[in-house]
């Protein structure tokens, strides 16, 4: 089993155990990726990165952490490997976005 999906499985444990499914659809799975990006930004707002990051490090991960867990709940309620998608996006942005010789 890859890192990946024990990684799902364990997410997928947490919330079965809370029975929380019921409330994660893919509906609201995207619009909780989307309020949580909303919350990492936040921490970065009107101030520069680095001082973000000096200030905000714990509460950046945490978002992060929020903003991945959504997505791989989403992706395993949709039937969606993860490596795959990921390399196909890769795969079609490296076509889209080719290397330029300067």
């Amino acid at each position: 089993m890859s890192d990946i999906q024990t990684l799902i499985n364990r997410i997928n444990r947490f919330r079965d155990e809370r029975n929380w499914r019921q409330y994660h659809n893919p509906k609201d799975l995207a619009i909780s990726i989307s309020i949580e990006a909303a919350e990492l930004l936040e921490d970065f707002q009107w101030v520069t990165s680095e001082n973000a990051i000096k200030n905000n490090e714990e509460n950046i991960r945490e978002e992060i952490a929020d903003v991945l867990i959504y997505s791989l709940m989403l992706c395993s309620d949709l039937g969606l490997d993860v490596k795959e998608i990921i390399h196909d996006k890769v795969e079609k942005n490296s076509i889209k976005y080719p290397v330029v010789d300067n």
